[in-house]
């Protein structure tokens, strides 16, 4: 039997446009759109009607950048896909793109099948994923073919971790060559490893082992000159390039150059570099462990720069990166040695409350915030007009937001599943009320109404940004 839900008297914020609008939906998909007071919004009857007066409609958030029991260092990232997907929910996100990984020696298949089995009837939203590609040869180069066809669309290689997931510069140009024929979009941890190693064990000779000096080792200049590399790579494949978890000044300034000559080269950053610092690397008792993360924090001084690459365009998302380790049990495994503390960061939860903040601060507009939240990783990894928008046809992942609530972002009131929060006591403007998957509250006035199994695997189309 079919449902209808009708979203009353709010502001409709989308990438393109803001509108007082009522919001028809049918079947868990946008039905229509149609102006508040018009007769058309008057006749409109449904089985739920959700008042929004005084708050913000807008489309659930992509997170295109998530680690859900992601094996890192001896451990797992403490969310699973059922903790995970229910505390992006409360955030206000109703889609992630999480990360299959490939183990070295094995196929990708083998490792895309067992992310399949960790998330499939664990989701309280929907999810995809991308291919992380650890071992670059003439069969996994085959089988990213095959993968692109089955809907994985995008493939993330490292230029750090040696020994783990790193990749050198032929396996790289191979790998780019091959998303080039098949078009796939590669995503790219730019980070010099193999210097980095070289900085890492000089630091830990010298007894430098405490969490700060992990932005010391992982320099700036090799996350620029790792980019750059990058960059050229992809411009002799001919092929496009999205780098992950941009940090730095320096990096931005080498994606800055490369789109002025026109190259299909983009970008994404995350809260955590647009709020956060070494300050928070080199608080005092192993406190800063919380906050280790590769790319690494950078000093203050860099937030500019990101600010100002989102409001150009230069970098065109923010994700997460969520990657969380509890304190107790995990960060601790680098007492004495910062360079086995697991790296990883929580955000999940509050990346459109930040977000949002960034609004209220004035970096950013409202549309701005909800095209680098929602609609531009859709068009990104190939989710677009599915997801990241409120119009006739769209999934109805909507969120029904409040403009002029406050919150103290706290541990003891988020709902990952992470002993710490990195935004501890950090007061923001703004807070999700109701938050629909595909038609179905599962966030109803600040209560979870959802349930594992909700979220459903979405396949993807290539980059809308190349067609």
């Amino acid at each position: 039997m079919s449902t209808r839900t009708l979203i009353r008297g709010g502001l409709v914020v989308t990438a393109a446009e803001e509108l007082h609008a009522d919001v028809l939906i049918e079947d868990g998909r946008i039905a229509a759109l149609a102006a508040r007071g018009t007769e058309a919004a008057a006749a409109w009857t449904a089985d739920r009607v959700i008042d929004a007066s005084e708050k913000y409609v807008v489309p659930g958030g992509v997170d295109a950048h998530t680690h859900m029991e992601f094996p890192f260092g001896g451990t797992f990232s403490s969310d699973d896909f059922e903790t995970g997907t229910r505390a992006a929910a409360w955030g206000g996100t109703t889609t992630i793109v999480d990360f299959a990984v490939q183990s070295a020696g094995h196929s990708l298949r083998a490792g895309l099948d067992a992310h399949y089995a960790k998330a499939d009837g664990k989701c309280a939203i929907d999810y995809a994923f991308h291919m992380i590609v650890s071992d670059v040869n003439d069969r996994t180069l085959k089988e990213m073919d095959l993968l692109v066809e089955e809907g994985i669309t995008s493939f993330k290689l490292f230029m750090a971790y040696p020994g783990v997931f790193y990749s050198d510069d032929g396996q790289i140009l191979r790998a780019m060559q091959r998303s080039s024929a098949n078009g796939g979009l590669i995503m790219m941890h730019a980070e010099n490893g193999i210097a980095i190693d070289v900085l890492v064990e000089q630091a830990l000779k010298r007894g430098e082992t405490d969490p700060r000096y992990h932005g010391e080792v992982r320099k700036a200049l090799l996350e620029a000159e790792a980019t750059h590399r990058a960059i050229r790579l992809a411009q002799v494949a001919g092929a496009p390039l999205y780098v992950v978890h941009v940090s730095a000044e320096e990096a931005v300034a080498e994606l800055v150059t490369a789109r002025d000559k026109g190259l299909p080269v983009f970008g994404e950053t995350c809260p955590q570099y647009l709020f956060l610092s070494t300050d928070n690397l080199a608080e005092p008792d192993f406190e800063g462990a919380k906050y280790v993360c590769s790319t690494p924090l950078r000093p203050r001084e860099h937030q500019a720069a990101l600010w100002r690459g989102l409001r150009t365009n230069d970098l065109q998302v923010v994700s997460t990166d969520h990657c969380p380790f509890c304190f107790t049990g995990q960060k601790e495994l680098g007492r004495g040695d910062f360079s086995k503390i697991p790296n990883g960061l929580p955000g999940v939860e509050n990346r459109m409350d930040l977000l949002h903040q960034a609004v209220v601060d004035g970096h950013i507009s409202r549309r701005r915030w909800i095209e680098i939240a929602c609609a531009t990783p859709a068009r990104m990894f190939g989710l677009y007009p599915k997801k990241g928008t409120i119009a006739p046809g769209a999934d109805a992942d909507v969120v029904v937001y409040d403009p002029a609530a406050t919150q103290v972002i706290s541990a003891e009131t988020h709902h990952m599943n992470v002993d710490y929060s990195a935004y501890e006591g950090k007061r923001v403007t703004g807070r999700v009320e109701t938050v629909l998957s595909r038609g179905e509250p599962v966030i109803d006035s600040r209560e979870f109404t959802g349930h594992a199994g909700h979220g459903v695997y979405t396949p993807r189309a290539t980059c809308q940004y190349l067609d």
